[in-house]
């Protein structure tokens, strides 16, 4: 990650990689790197070229068989898949074990997911995100602010509790890893608007407003939360105004990858909430 700094000398990124399975996940990098070494990306050092990878990992090993984790083959064969048409969303790659609102624990919980979206900028720009939602909190409409899910209410009450609320007036059920911390919500965001390396890293702060806006709370000390953005064209547009849009894509990528997954019969997803 330090890498990607502004001070430093690796001036591109070659891939991001979303993945569960906590730091097993990792794995799935190799077969990522391997994949461009023999595309001949990466950082070149002479006898070989180095391809920058970046990535972020999400805690899932409690939801499922958690001896089933991303691989380098599952790496590869993301790569191998890779193309310019819309994927699948919900509980597919870095969303398949993803949860939400473990305020009160995995038995309150919602089933999370991953998600994309993408808003069109002036002059044919375009900002598009990916959302892996893994959230301690809930997910709120950010155009409404109204809830989406998070831990749900103990029968008989129906309906998603404010986690924010629940904490300021009761403070938190449950102290320690074992119960509440394993969350995270990752986000990678892309634009053809051309902007330097220090722009780039000023986009992955606004967009982090579309997360904040939109998961509540966002970076608490029991969320991994992490905004990744990358610039890969040649589009005029100013910095704010691709920021504006940013902001409106994570918002949209995060509802979509709660609305679109599938709990699997393991917890309940938005889709098997009562109408209101």
């Amino acid at each position: 990650m330090d890498a990607l700094r502004a001070e430093h000398l690796v001036g591109g990124v070659d891939a991001i990689v979303l993945t569960g399975g906590s730091a097993f996940g990792l794995a799935s990098a190799d077969g990522v790197m391997a994949f461009l070494e023999e595309k001949g990306r990466g950082f070149p050092t002479g006898l070989f070229n180095v391809p920058t990878v970046a990535g972020g990992v999400l805690f899932d090993l409690h939801f499922g068989d958690g001896r089933v984790r991303p691989d380098a083959a599952m790496g590869r064969g993301a790569c191998d898949a890779a193309s310019n048409a819309e994927g699948p969303q919900g509980s597919v790659g870095a969303g398949a074990g993803a949860t939400i609102g473990k305020l009160f624990g995995q038995e309150r919980a919602m089933k999370g997911g991953l998600g994309t979206a993408s808003v069109n900028l002036p002059k044919d720009g375009v900002v598009g995100a990916v959302a892996a939602v893994n959230a301690f909190g809930g997910v709120y409409d950010p155009e409404t602010g109204k809830p989406i899910a998070g831990p749900r209410a103990m029968p008989p009450e129906q309906g998603i509790v404010n986690t924010e609320e629940h904490l300021r007036i009761h403070g938190r059920p449950f102290e320690g890893f074992s119960n509440t911390s394993q969350n995270t919500t990752l986000v990678v965001l892309a634009t053809n608007a051309r902007l330097t390396k220090t722009e780039t890293h000023k986009l992955a702060q606004l967009a982090a407003n579309g997360l904040i806006r939109t998961v509540r709370p966002s970076y608490s000390t029991v969320d991994g939360d992490m905004v990744f953005a990358l610039s890969c064209g040649e589009r005029e547009v100013a910095l704010d105004v691709v920021g504006a849009a940013a902001i409106k894509a994570v918002g949209h990528a995060i509802c979509r990858a709660v609305m679109e997954a599938d709990g699997g019969g393991m917890v309940p997803a938005w889709r098997d909430l009562p109408a209101s």
